[in-house]
C-alpha cells in the first residue's frame, strides 16, 4: 500500500499547511494512541519531546488531546534530542515515543515521528495501520478513561546521564577544547552540558533558539561558524549537531569538516580492530561513498548497503545483528548505546579515539580518500512523475551507460522533500558532470511540463 502521510522519517512538511496542521495532528494523535492503546487498563503512556520551532507548541498540544482522547497518559519532555525520547520511551516504560522535529529542515518546516515501546522507530506496517485509523477515525474513550497530561522536568538530565554513560569513565575530557555547534536546536542545552560535565572546555555556537532560527546558517548542514569557530579559538575538534541532534559533522582543528561516511569509516576500522564490530560489516545506504567501501574493503570489513533514511538502515542493523551503521549525512546508529542516530553520542565516540590515540582531530576526520561524488537537486510539485517519463528514463540509462565500470549513477526521491535527488560517482570529472547533468536536464524539462 502506497504511503500517504509518512515519509522516510514520520510525517514532515510545511507547518501550517497540509499535512502538516494542527488539525491532522489531532487526527494522528488519536489514531496512533487507539493503535497503542490496546485494552481497557489505563497504565498506557506516551512520551513527547520536540525541538526549539515556533510550531512545536501547537503540535504539541495537538498530539497531546488527540493522544489523551484515546486514554494515554502523555508525559511532555520539553525540548530533547530525537535520540532522548527512543532513550526515554525505554527507560519510562511508555507504549509509544513521539518527537515532534523536521530535523535539518528550515524553521517553517516541521514534522512529527514516532518511537515504538521498545524505543525503535515504527516498521512500515505499524505506520500504514495509522494511516488507516487518520482515515476512518477512532473512537474516543470515555469520560472516565480520559488520558492525563504531566510535564517532565528531568528528561534532559536523563538523557545527559546516558550520553556521559557511553564514554568509558577512565576517559575525562580534560584539557579537551571542543566547539559544539547546536544550531539553535534540540541540543541547546543537553549538549554543552554534557561535555562541560565530562571535563571539557566548551565553547558554544547555535545555542540561543527564538523559534524561527533553528538551523539557520548553523548545525551540519551549514557548519561555516562552527568552522571558523574552531579556528579563531585554537579548538582541538568541532561537533557539528543538526537541528534535532540526530546527525552530526565533526570539523577539526584546522577548520575542515568531515561528514558522515568519514566518521563511520574511523569507527568501524577502530572497532574492528577491537573485536567488538558486530558482524563484521558496516550498515550505510546508497548515498555513501565508494570510497569507503574499498576502504573497509581492505580491513576486512562489510559495506552492507540500504535505502536512503536511517531508519531502513536500522532495520537492517537489527536484522543482521549489526552494531554500527548510518548514513553521509551523519545519522550515525551505534546500537550499543542508542536506538537510533545519536549526534552527541558519536561526538563523544571521536573524542574518545582522540584520547585513546593522542592523535589530532585532522589525522582521525580524514581516514580515506573520497570518490568525486556530485549531487544535484530538482524540484517538482505534487502529482508530477518526472522518473516516469520517457525521456528521463532514456537520460538515466545513457549516464549510466558512460559510467559503466568507472563509477555510478543514483537517482531517487527524497523521502522528505519533494525533491528528485540526482547522484553520481566517478574519478573521471568530465564523465561524472556530464552524467549528473544530463539527467538534471532532462527531469527539469520533464517538470516543466
Amino acid at each position: 500500500m502506497a504511503r500517504k502521510l509518512f515519509g522516510t522519517d514520520g510525517v514532515r512538511g510545511t507547518a501550517n499547511t497540509a499535512p502538516m496542521t494542527a488539525e491532522m495532528a489531532l487526527r494522528l494523535g488519536a489514531a496512533v494512541g487507539r493503535y497503542f492503546r490496546n485494552d481497557g487498563n489505563n497504565q498506557h503512556r506516551v512520551v513527547i519531546g520536540k525541538d526549539t520551532r515556533l510550531s512545536g507548541y501547537m503540535f504539541e498540544n495537538a498530539l497531546t488531546a488527540g493522544l489523551t482522547s484515546t486514554g494515554m497518559n502523555v508525559f511532555l519532555l520539553g525540548p530533547v534530542p530525537t535520540p532522548a525520547v527512543g532513550l526515554l520511551t525505554t527507560s519510562m516504560r511508555a507504549d509509544l515515543g513521539v518527537m515532534i522535529s523536521a530535523s535539518h529542515n528550515p524553521a517553517e518546516d516541521n514534522g512529527i515521528k514516532f518511537f515504538g515501546p521498545d524505543g525503535f522507530k515504527l516498521s512500515d506496517e505499524a505506520e500504514h495501520e495509522i494511516e488507516r485509523l487518520v482515515e476512518t477515525g477512532v473512537e474516543p474513550a470515555k469520560a472516565a478513561n480520559i488520558g492525563r497530561a504531566t510535564r517532565i522536568d528531568d528528561g534532559r538530565f536523563r538523557y545527559i546521564e546516558r550520553v556521559k554513560s557511553s564514554l568509558p569513565s577512565a576517559l575525562p575530557l580534560r584539557g579537551i577544547k571542543v566547539v559544539v555547534d547546536c544550531a539553535n536546536g534540540a541540543a541547546y542545552r543537553a549538549a554543552p552540558e554534557a561535555l562541560w560535565e565530562l571535563g571539557a572546555d566548551v565553547i558554544p555556537v547555535g545555542v540561543s533558539p527564538n523559534g524561527d532560527n533553528i538551523n539557520h546558517d548553523c548545525g551540519s548542514t551549514k557548519p561555516r561558524v562552527a568552522s571558523e569557530t574552531v579556528v579563531a579559538h585554537g579548538a582541538d575538534v568541532g561537533i557539528c549537531l543538526d537541528g534535532d541532534a540526530d546527525r552530526v559533522m565533526i570539523i577539526d582543528e584546522a577548520g575542515n569538516v568531515a561528514d558522515g561516511d568519514q566518521i563511520m569509516g574511523l569507527f568501524a576500522s577502530r572497532w574492528a580492530e577491537e573485536g567488538r564490530l558486530n558482524g563484521g560489516a558496516l550498515v550505510a545506504t546508497v548515498m555513501s561513498n565508494l570510497g569507503l567501501e574499498r576502504f573497509l574493503g581492505d580491513r576486512g570489513v562489510r559495506l552492507e548497503r540500504t535505502a536512503v533514511g536511517d531508519r531502513y538502515v536500522v532495520e537492517a542493523m537489527r536484522k543482521g545483528g549489526y552494531n554500527l551503521g548510518g548514513e553521509q549525512s551523519g545519522h550515525i546508529v551505534m546500537t550499543d548505546f542508542a536506538t537510533t542516530g545519536d549526534g552527541l553520542m558519536a561526538g563523544l565516540q571521536f573524542l574518545a579515539a582522540m584520547v585513546e590515540t593522542g592523535r589530532k582531530a585532522s589525522e582521525l576526520a580524514r581516514v580515506f580518500e573520497t570518490v568525486p561524488q556530485m549531487l544535484k537537486n530538482v524540484r517538482y510539485s505534487d502529482g508530477q512523475a518526472p522518473l516516469e517519463m520517457a525521456s528521463v528514463q532514456a537520460a538515466i540509462a545513457a549516464a549510466e551507460a558512460d559510467l559503466l565500470g568507472n563509477g555510478r549513477l543514483l537517482i531517487r526521491k527524497s523521502g522528505t522533500e519533494p525533491l528528485i535527488r540526482v547522484m553520481a560517482e566517478s574519478e573521471d570529472a568530465g564523465v561524472l558532470e556530464q552524467s549528473v547533468d544530463s539527467v538534471v536536464q532532462a527531469v527539469e524539462e520533464a517538470v516543466k511540463t
